[in-house]
C-alpha cells in the first residue's frame, strides 16, 4: 500500500493544495454578506478534504481491473442520465441535477469519466497501430454519440461540448490517420458554416421555437455571442459586466474582499461558473496569470505521466482527463473575457461545487493508479 502512495506526483498534490486554498478564499469573498451561502468557503475545504481522500482510494485500485469492465460504468453513466432527465427538477432551466436535501448530483459531470475510459478501452485494442475509420473512429464516435445527445435533451451545452473536446484529444495521440484528421477538420467547418447561417436565417423561428419550448436561454446565449451589439442588454449584462470587473483589476487588483461593492456584484453565480472575475477584480492581471501558471505546470506533470505509461491505455486516460481539463480552463476564462459564448462550466478545482470537484479529484486518483500500477507486459485483449 505504501509503495503504490509514493507513488504519487507530490507536485500534482502541492498545486491541488494551493488551488483548495485558492477556491476557499475566492468562495468567500463572492459570497461575502449573502446570507444565502454561508459558509461556503468551509464547505469547499469540506469537498477538497472528501475528494483527498477519494484520490487515496483510487491511487490503491489498480485501474487494469475498472478498465476490464468499462462497458458497465458506460452503462451506468447512460442510465443515470436517462434517469435526470424525467426524475430531476428543472434549474436554471434545464434538467441536470438530481437534489438530495443538502447533496446535489449531476450525472453529466461523472459521465465524462466513464466516457474517457471507454474510449481508452476501444482505442487500447489497436495497441498503437494506426486508427481505422469503420472499427475505430466510427465506434469510438458512437461511444460518444448517445451520451452527448442525452446530455444535450437536458439541455446542457456545455458539458457536451466536452465529450466532443475529451474525444478529440484522445484521438489525436490515437495515431489517427491525418487524412481522418482532414475529414473531420471539414465536418466541424462545414456545420458550423452551416450553423452561421441557418441561424442569421431564421433568427426570429428559432427564438419563437425555444421560446415555446422554455428553452429561450439558448437563444439568447448564442444570439449575444454572435450578435453582441445587437443583443438585448438584459441578455449581454453577465458578459459585459464581467469584461468590465476584469478590466478594472488592472495589473495587481483591487485587493481581497475589497470588490463586493463593484463590478462583480452585478455578476451571477461568482463563487461557481462566474469565480475568475473575482480573480482578475481583486487580483488583477498578477493573480490570473499565477492561476494560470499554476493549471500549466498542472497539465504539464499530467503529459509527462501520460508519455511514461507503457500502457497506452493509461496514456488514453490521462490525454483524456487532461483534454477536458484544458477545454474547461479555456472556456470559462473565455466566456468571462467574452471569445466565448456563456455555458454553465466551472473553473477546475476552484469554483464552487461538489459534484464537478469530485470527479476532477477522482480523475486525478485514476492518473495516480495508472502511475502507481505501472508494469512492462504485452497488454491482453481485455
Amino acid at each position: 500500500m505504501l509503495t503504490r502512495l509514493k507513488k504519487m506526483d507530490w507536485l500534482i498534490l502541492v498545486i491541488l493544495g494551493l488551488f483548495a486554498g485558492m477556491s476557499a478564499l475566492l468562495v468567500r469573498s463572492a459570497t461575502y454578506g449573502n446570507p444565502d451561502y454561508v459558509h461556503y468557503d468551509i464547505k469547499t475545504l469540506l469537498f477538497f478534504g472528501v475528494g483527498l481522500v477519494a484520490v487515496v482510494l483510487m491511487t490503491l485500485i489498480d485501474y487494469k481491473l475498472l478498465l476490464k469492465v468499462w462497458y458497465v460504468w458506460y452503462a451506468i453513466g447512460l442510465i443515470l442520465l436517462v434517469l435526470v432527465y424525467f426524475l430531476a427538477g428543472t434549474t436554471n432551466g434545464a434538467r441536470s441535477w438530481f437534489n438530495f436535501g443538502i447533496l446535489s448530483f449531476q450525472p453529466a459531470e461523472v459521465m465524462k469519466l466513464f466516457l474517457i475510459m471507454a474510449v481508452a478501452a476501444v482505442m487500447g485494442r489497436k495497441q498503437g497501430d494506426p486508427l481505422s475509420m469503420r472499427s475505430d473512429v466510427m465506434v469510438v464516435a458512437a461511444v460518444a454519440f448517445v451520451p452527448f445527445m442525452l446530455v444535450m435533451l437536458q439541455p446542457d451545452l456545455g458539458n457536451a461540448i466536452i465529450y466532443m473536446f475529451i474525444v478529440l484529444g484522445m484521438l489525436w495521440i490515437g495515431n489517427v490517420r491525418y487524412s481522418y484528421v482532414l475529414i473531420g477538420l471539414a465536418v466541424v467547418v462545414g456545420g458550423l458554416a452551416l450553423f452561421w447561417t441557418l441561424f442569421n436565417t431564421y433568427r426570429t423561428e428559432i427564438h419563437d421555437y425555444l421560446e415555446s419550448k422554455q428553452k429561450v436561454h439558448w437563444y439568447q446565449r448564442i444570439n449575444t455571442y454572435i450578435h453582441p451589439d445587437e443583443a438585448p442588454a438584459d441578455d449581454k449584462r453577465q458578459s459585459e459586466y464581467a469584461k468590465i470587473a476584469i478590466g478594472s483589476g488592472g495589473l495587481s487588483g483591487d485587493g481581497y474582499m475589497k470588490g463586493e461593492s463593484k463590478n462583480k456584484s452585478f455578476i451571477p453565480y461568482t463563487y461557481s461558473d462566474s469565480i475568475f472575475v473575482v480573480v482578475g477584480e481583486e487580483f488583477g492581471f498578477q493573480g490570473a496569470a499565477l492561476l494560470l501558471l499554476l493549471y500549466f505546470i498542472f497539465i504539464y506533470r499530467l503529459i509527462i505521466i501520460a508519455y511514461q505509461c507503457y500502457d497506452l491505455r493509461g496514456s488514453f486516460i490521462i490525454i483524456g482527463i487532461a483534454s477536458m481539463l484544458v477545454f474547461q480552463i479555456f472556456q470559462n476564462i473565455g466566456m468571462m473575457i467574452g471569445i466565448m459564448p456563456i455555458t454553465g462550466i466551472t473553473l477546475p478545482f476552484i469554483s464552487y461545487g461538489g459534484t464537478s470537484l469530485l470527479l476532477n479529484m477522482l480523475s486525478i486518483g485514476l492518473i495516480f493508479s495508472i502511475r502507481a500500477h505501472q508494469v512492462k507486459y504485452e497488454m491482453d485483449d481485455d
